[in-house]
């Protein structure tokens, strides 16, 4: 009789598992881990070093499409760092009009997908190119009245980015040259605002001083700033690995 009842308890408990109407909810990632977890690497020294230069984007043809070759690349390097190849096209895009218009600046994508990672981890935007990520918490006295972070008091880090109102005011361009606005929530507009931003002091972004000045400029927190190292540097690397 034990033997049997202790079958019978089995049996419920496996059945029960099986057919539990509310199963438990796995916890979502906020955060895609880049190829190589930041918990994994020692925290880098805040101007020691910059991090490696990922697979180059293609080169800038002004006068030719060259979307079909930016669509080529970021199937390859999507492959390689399983980051989405849509989101890719982005930070390649941002590259590839930095290098031509501040080609001193040496900004690589692999420094904005480390920012995206922190901010919108595995999202993907919409057909339009549209990301919806919320304002981060206060950080500044407002400067957009509202207007871009809805908050008329204080000024919050907006769009796919993370970029405070200030700075968007000051560097925003529209990606795709069609004469309209650019938009906050756009993944495009917000890459090439970033990028423009990170090259607007005249840093090196291929040295360890100008990669460190212009992070912190763009956000002064030096564990964000060493979590983004360790991811931009993880995806070069494994973007230009055999």
């Amino acid at each position: 009789m034990s033997l049997g009842l202790v079958l019978t308890g089995v049996i419920l408990v496996v059945t029960i598992g099986m057919h539990n109407p509310n199963p438990p909810v796995e916890p979502v990632a906020a955060v895609a881990p880049p190829p190589t977890s930041p918990a994994a690497q020692p925290k880098p020294h805040p101007g020691a070093e910059a991090p490696r230069v990922g697979l180059a984007a293609p080169p800038d043809r002004p006068l030719v499409s060259d979307q079909a070759e930016l669509d080529a690349w970021a199937k390859r390097v999507a492959d390689k760092t399983r980051l989405d190849a849509r989101v890719l096209s982005a930070y390649g895009r941002a590259e590839m009009w930095m290098q031509r218009q501040k080609p001193s600046c040496h900004l690589s994508w692999a420094t904005l997908a480390a920012i995206g990672n922190q901010a919108f981890g595995t999202a993907t935007p919409d057909e339009n190119g549209t990301l919806a990520v919320n304002p981060g918490r206060a950080e500044a006295p407002d400067t957009d009245k509202g207007k871009y972070d809805g908050d008329r008091t204080a000024d919050h880090r907006i769009g796919p980015l993370q970029m405070l109102p200030s700075a968007w005011h000051n560097h925003a361009q529209r990606a795709n040259g069609d004469g309209k606005p650019a938009d906050p929530a756009n993944l495009d507009d917000a890459a090439f605002t970033a990028a423009r931003y990170l090259c607007s002091a005249g840093d090196d972004l291929g040295t360890p001083a100008g990669w460190w000045h212009a992070m912190t400029v763009y956000n002064p927190a030096v564990n964000y700033v060493q979590d983004v190292f360790t991811a931009a540097d993880s995806y070069a690397a494994v973007s230009v690995a055999p």
